[in-house]
């Protein structure tokens, strides 16, 4: 089976055997995932049926066209967009099969524990460590600015499992269960009121040896394949035309004739069209990935993301005048995920400043832009900078 016609027929197979009115709304992921309608280009067994990445357009138009229902995709998008990709691409057998289909269907929440209070940017020297004891490893150290660890099971993590070689390559990666003896959870309070994000300490943390990602020391690379998917996923999110930040700020023009300006006119204008040509050129991303793993590329999409997001919630504020200065609720919440589109104008304002910063800082997106994708020589540096280097590897 390869072509769209013979998926499509699958397709309604299965939805014919399952109808979404009448099954539960987890049997129903469940099945799905075990039908390899989760994400076609998996292997068969683990949610795929080994076909182009480009064919699971026709699985989910089928199912959406029918109702049924998703996996809620941006509550758990650290598990779908880092850990499974990892996960495939280093996992074992048996981990494979253990931990793909509770994240595909949600069931099991994951959190990316990689940021430290001395290891943002520069990440290749976090000062977390793991000591191998029989066939555990002892884990100690804080990781910080993690999204989602008040709800997840299940993190990717990295640590330092020998000091004594170069930085980027005495790092292991592994898969930590979050509710073990020795994580703890502590919120982190943004600008927005909210603590979507947390710290975590990590205090004599037993992993077992069956939870390590690839082999020992040869963790950086394996948060290579994180970092570019991850990048992938803030940057490359598929949008209808005017979805994302620039649909409510042209709403709001539309609607409300008596903000208007020639000068905001033209700048609405400007961003509209950055904003379409970000869609576009994220589509085209989409379509390159059929052939292969995520490249630098990504950084370049998630560089536009947080620029535009930036400028555009500035404008909306400032089209709204006296009004965009209001805030709806500074109440401390812990939300399940980031809705930019279902608050008001000043809580994407306020949120946005984060996009610049999270899943790589745009300083260090722009040199891997600069290396990898444009060819350009690489700056000399000191070895405060190496961590440039190792981001551009």
């Amino acid at each position: 089976m390869t072509d769209a016609a013979e998926l499509r027929r699958r397709t309604q197979e299965f939805l014919s055997a399952h109808p979404p009115a009448d099954t539960g709304r987890l049997d129903f992921l469940r099945a799905r995932f075990d039908a390899g309608l989760a994400w076609v280009h998996f292997p068969e067994g683990l949610g795929g049926l080994g076909l182009p990445r480009s064919l699971q357009a026709v699985v989910d138009a089928g199912l959406e066209a029918a109702g049924a229902p998703d996996n809620d995709p941006r509550r758990i998008g650290i598990g779908l967009g880092m850990a499974a990709p990892t996960i495939l691409q280093y996992g074992t057998e048996e981990q494979k099969r253990r931990f793909l289909r509770p994240l595909w269907t949600g069931e099991e929440v994951w959190c990316q524990l990689f940021s430290e209070p001395g290891a943002g940017s520069d990440l290749a020297a976090l000062g977390t460590r793991a000591v191998q004891d029989g066939e555990h490893w002892v884990v100690d150290g804080q990781k910080v600015w993690t999204s989602s660890a008040h709800l997840a099971r299940w993190a990717i993590l990295i640590a330092r499992t020998d000091p004594g070689v170069p930085k980027h390559r005495g790092i292991t990666y592994f898969v930590c269960d979050m509710t073990d003896p020795g994580v703890e959870v502590r919120p982190l309070r943004q600008i927005t009121g909210e603590a979507e994000f947390n710290e975590v300490f990590l205090t004599g943390v037993r992993i077992p040896d069956a939870h390590r990602l690839g082999m020992v020391g040869d963790g950086w690379r394996v948060a290579q394949t994180t970092l570019n998917n991850e990048r992938v996923a803030i940057g490359g999110m598929r949008l209808p035309r005017e979805g994302g930040m620039i649909g409510p700020v042209s709403k709001t023009w539309r609607e409300r004739p008596e903000l208007r300006t020639h000068d905001l006119h033209q700048r609405l204008l400007k961003l509209w069209v950055d904003a379409e040509v970000a869609r576009l050129t994220g589509e085209r991303l989409r379509q390159q990935l059929v052939a292969g793993q995520p490249g630098p590329e990504g950084a370049g999409m998630k560089l536009a993301f947080a620029r535009l997001n930036q400028e555009i919630s500035g404008l909306e504020v400032e089209l709204r005048g006296a009004e965009g200065l209001l805030y709806d609720d500074w109440t401390m919440r812990r939300p399940e995920l980031v809705d930019f589109t279902g608050r008001d104008a000043g809580y994407r304002y306020l949120r946005s400043k984060g996009n610049s910063i999270e899943g790589g800082t745009s300083e260090i997106l722009l040199n891997i832009v600069a290396e990898r994708v444009l060819g350009l020589p690489a700056e000399p540096r000191t070895d405060k900078d190496v961590a440039w280097k190792d981001l551009a590897r």
